[in-house]
């Protein structure tokens, strides 16, 4: 079993496809009632390890529980407790909203299957469109029907893999209060996600890169373990600058946003000989804190690619 408190508890982690590892040896706890986020590039290994942790793929080594059941032996037990939100909507599109919530409920032998299925659609503001084929909806109401489908068995665990791919900011936001509001009953979340914004709305993250663990902890944490300093410029011609920066050692990235530049590497004295070397009056630079989204780049530029 696993320690009290612990939705995920598991140690070694490992799957391989032929012979190449995707997954390499991973050890991961995640707390109940914590929404924990996987940030990495694609082919990272994210989703081979949430199909693992479901009972979807079987793990080639390591060992360790889903929700107190063996993540090797106890696959089946697994799927009943978890509600899995895939890239891809994978609903019937030829089916209302209703009859896709009340064919979901039917496979998990939900009690009292019509209202749960009412309650599943007045929960996610649903109700109003019962009726509507999935097949007709934006991609903001084919998530939230994704979604109610993911709940709709009342599960301990929500597995979620990039579920706001391509939906609208207000979609997002609207999709982010209700995963906490989920969190904030006890259900535990795992969520993979390119957007830093949500990456930050997380109670804790790891980063995955080619199939390894790099980093993990809160926000802070993971940006204070990627050791970089970083320098904000604002000014003109600004791409000339970026040009004769990345030139220079100690420069690991130089990142536009928007009409600033974020310059940034490990060596703090190096990066501060390459800037001395373009600083004028017509540019201001500031140091400042680096961002999730530096670390994330910094991590990316660093790790090796297993398919090479």
């Amino acid at each position: 079993m696993n320690a009290p408190g612990l939705a995920i508890d598991v140690t070694g982690v490992t799957k391989r496809f032929g012979d190449k590892t995707v997954v390499n040896a991973i050890d991961l706890q995640v707390r109940r009632g914590e929404i924990f986020g996987f940030l990495g590039p694609n082919g990272s290994g994210k989703t081979t390890f949430i199909r693992m942790l479901c009972g979807l793929l079987t793990p080639d080594a390591g060992s360790g529980t889903c929700l107190g059941y063996d993540v090797l032996k106890q696959q089946a037990e697994i799927k009943r407790h978890v509600g899995y939100m895939t890239q891809r909507f994978s609903y019937y599109e030829d089916l209302s909203i209703r009859e896709n919530l009340d064919f979901i409920a039917r496979v998990y032998d939900v009690p009292d299957r019509r209202a749960a299925v009412q309650q599943s659609l007045e929960r996610l503001g649903l109700e109003n469109r019962s009726a509507q084929l999935a097949g007709q909806l934006s991609g903001g109401w084919k998530q939230r029907l994704a979604l109610a489908a993911c709940l709709i068995h009342s599960p301990q665990l929500l597995l979620l893999d990039e579920p706001t791919a391509g939906v609208d900011p207000k979609a997002r936001r609207e999709f982010w209060d209700e995963i906490h509001r989920l969190a904030a009953t006890g259900l535990t979340v795992l969520i993979t996600t390119h957007y830093m914004d949500e990456a930050e709305r997380c109670h804790r993250l790891a980063y995955l890169a080619y199939g390894n663990l790099l980093a993990r902890g809160t926000v802070a944490e993971v940006i204070a373990s990627g050791g970089l300093t970083t320098w904000t410029v604002t000014g003109p011609h600004l791409p000339r600058i970026a040009e004769a920066l990345r030139s220079h050692p100690g420069v690991e990235q130089v990142v536009a946003f928007g009409n600033t530049l974020h310059v940034s590497g490990h060596d703090a004295a190096k990066l501060d000989e390459a800037i001395a070397s373009v600083r004028d009056r017509q540019h201001e630079w500031v140091r400042v804190r680096a961002g999730l989204e530096d670390v994330f780049i910094s991590l990316m530029d660093t790790a090796k690619d297993n398919f090479e």
